[in-house]
């Protein structure tokens, strides 16, 4: 039997908690089968996982692989309604590089440098055990 997708996020991101919890809202709604994992929290199994690199890309886990970056996403919006032609265009042929590229060299580049300044503005000292 396969187990639930599980999204792990980094809570300690608003912009990463802003996300999921519409993610998460839509899939208590449809009854999508997904669990979310907030990996600063103690006690969650992180997979192998580090905050920090939680705060680098949105990470998945099913059947103990771990998935992150654009195919994370697009496992995620495969199993929520609204989603789905999401998932499916950027799995297409011609447009799956150049998404992926997108996400991995401009948009959680970008979006990780705001956290990392929210961090060094606060002052923080998040805890990064494997």
């Amino acid at each position: 039997m396969t187990e639930r997708l599980t999204v792990l996020y980094n809570g300690s991101c608003p912009i990463c908690s802003r996300e999921v919890a519409h993610y998460r809202r839509r899939a208590e709604r449809t009854g999508a089968s997904l669990r979310f994992a907030d990996i600063t929290d103690p006690g969650t199994d992180r997979h192998g996982l580090s905050v920090d690199a939680a705060a680098r890309q949105l990470h998945v886990a099913q059947d103990g692989h771990l998935t992150g970056g654009l195919e994370a996403f697009r496992q995620l919006w495969s199993r929520l309604p609204g989603y789905r032609w999401l998932a499916r265009l950027t799995g297409l042929p011609g447009i799956r590089p150049f998404a992926d590229w997108i996400y991995r060299r401009i948009a959680a580049p970008a979006l990780y440098a705001l956290h990392r300044r929210r961090v060094a503005r606060q002052g923080c000292a998040i805890e990064d055990r494997p």
